[in-house]
């Protein structure tokens, strides 16, 4: 007699994002009294970096949009200064994903304009892009920088056309794009790159999803569902996977798997509702999770997916009273990872001229560094240049590391001293040479600190002083090796010195805050554990 030994399985699933939950920021923490634009096109309306936030606003005469810095919570002035040099509404918004300081708009009049942001924000109003891109002849509806490769942006119009832009031309006024892919009949309703971005996946108004190779221009893959009216599609990082979101026969809002090599049919159909708003996809290729936002709505469903079946599973949503116009993400070198922090949303509230930070939170006890949740990620570097890219090239995104106290390479520094004499970067640059006092200050700060709450932040490496220059090695991050270096020889070399201490006290000093204000949230619980206990 034989017996079939049988395998027990789990009712349950084991994923380590199954209570994932959202944490609104209080009033304090939002920016309160931003004229938010009241366009009807289907677009974002805003795009964040760990520096600033960029939002269209509303204006009368031309088009404009707002660059606050993320510190800068709580009422806007109505008189803040705006980047308004187009003439007409602007449509879409990116920043640069290199580049801090570079942003790029595109808006009704035609053309695509590429926007130099001062260090410290706006002061006054900007006017005159760094670039202007005249080459489409309608309207500007969206633009998408290239993943990987440095100052290569890509703009569709209302003419049908998606043109390809190489920033590192010489010209202020481009009107030549490298490539036109003229491959659609109707309008372009959303762009997404692969994770090395050879490939370009689009939605169009006459209801197909077309994967393109963006720098020939040829027609790699196309879907034509009956079933699925696409309006907006998304590459799943590695997953060899797509995601859109649209409308049923039904007119059902709905979402659909496609595999990447096959779009014949979807691997998967789910229909959410029955309301009318666009849905936008959200993708962390980090965790595999997918965060579906309904315009119109406050509602943020969220989904962990697999590459096998059943491919997606629905962890919860997300309520709100408040609808949302728009969405920007933080890139994810700027979460708290301390309060694990896994995605950020900042969602535009038009009803009430607010945007509200939402945090995706992994809830765990212990505050240190979850290295389980956050691994290598796209760093803020690029893998090649434009003109590597042009000639054939595909690389993969560079990756960092997200632990507290790795430094984060500023490539606007490079980028800035390519293209301007050290006239320029003298003046862009106002910032005064600390003295040693400082330094020391600093160190001393930071020491009395680590001695008095050495378990908290136990894995943030403590400033070692100017030893480190004075052994001519330059102490780097994200598990990089220590680079020998000599002296600085030339005035350029010496002031990239400079701004590299100045970024490491810049640093230095956020942390402290950081464990001045941990400080009082340890002092404060123990003094409630206290009175909660009748002990005095």
């Amino acid at each position: 007699m034989t017996i079939t030994k049988m395998t027990w399985r789990p009712q349950y699933r084991s994923s380590k994002f199954r209570h994932v939950f959202g944490k609104a920021a209080t009033k304090e923490n939002c920016y309160d009294g931003v004229p938010i634009t009241r366009s009807v096109h289907d677009n974002h309306f805003c795009a964040i970096n760990p520096r600033f936030i960029a939002v269209v606003t509303e204006c009368a005469g031309g088009g404009a949009f707002l660059v606050l810095s993320v510190h800068h919570t709580g009422k806007v002035d109505p008189h803040h200064p705006r980047v308004s040099g187009h003439r007409g509404n602007v449509m879409d918004i990116k920043w640069n994903p290199f580049d801090d300081l570079c942003v790029a708009s595109c808006s009704e009049d035609a053309t695509v304009k590429i926007w130099d942001i001062p260090k410290h924000g706006l002061l006054k109003n900007i006017t005159v892009p760094r670039k202007d891109l005249q080459g489409h002849s309608r309207r500007v509806g969206l633009i998408e920088w290239h993943p990987t490769a440095s100052n290569v942006l890509f703009s569709s119009a209302y003419d049908y056309k998606i043109m390809v832009w190489n920033l590192d031309s010489p010209e202020q006024v481009i009107k030549n794009p490298v490539k036109t892919i003229s491959l659609h009949t109707d309008m372009v309703l959303s762009m997404s790159f692969n994770t090395d971005g050879s490939q370009l996946a689009t939605s169009c108004k006459d209801k197909k999803i077309r994967i393109i190779d963006p720098r020939t221009g040829a027609l790699l893959q196309e879907a034509n569902c009956k079933s699925h009216k696409a309006n907006k599609v998304l590459f799943l990082g590695n997953l060899k996977m797509l995601i859109s979101t649209g409308n049923s026969r039904w007119n059902h809002r709905q979402i659909a798997l496609w595999d990447q090599e096959d779009l014949s049919v979807p691997l998967l159909q789910e229909d959410l509702d029955g309301s009318s708003g666009v849905l936008f996809p959200f993708y962390d290729p980090d965790t595999h999770m997918l965060y579906v936002a309904g315009k119109g709505d406050g509602n943020i469903r969220y989904y962990e997916v697999n590459p096998e079946k059943p491919y997606m599973q629905f962890l919860t949503e997300y309520r709100s009273l408040l609808p949302q116009k728009g969405m920007g993400i933080m890139p994810k070198r700027g979460l708290d990872v301390c309060s694990c922090e896994v995605f950020r949303f900042y969602r535009l509230v038009t009803i009430k001229g607010l945007i509200e930070p939402l945090s995706m939170i992994v809830p765990r006890r212990s505050e240190s560094y979850q290295e389980d949740i956050y691994p290598m990620t796209a760093s803020n570097e690029p893998a090649m240049s434009a003109s590597d890219w042009f000639s054939g090239l595909d690389k993969g995104p560079l990756l960092m590391s997200l632990k507290p106290g790795s430094k984060l390479h500023d490539s606007y520094l490079d980028s800035v001293e390519a293209k301007a004499p050290i006239s320029v970067l003298e003046a862009k640059r106002s910032q005064t040479r600390p003295g040693q006092m400082q330094l020391a200050h600093v160190q001393e700060t930071l020491e009395t600190k680590e001695c008095r709450e050495p378990k908290i932040f136990n894995d943030v490496k403590p400033w070692q002083g100017d030893s480190v220059w004075d052994k001519g090695v330059a102490s780097v991050t994200n598990g990089r090796e220590p680079l020998l270096c000599s002296p600085p020889k030339t005035e350029n070399e010496l002031l990239q010195t400079f701004y590299r201490q100045q970024d490491e006290i810049r640093r230095l000093r956020e942390m402290l805050c950081q464990r001045d204000v941990r400080i009082k949230q340890l002092e404060l619980e123990i003094k409630n554990m206290r009175n909660s206990r009748g002990v005095y």
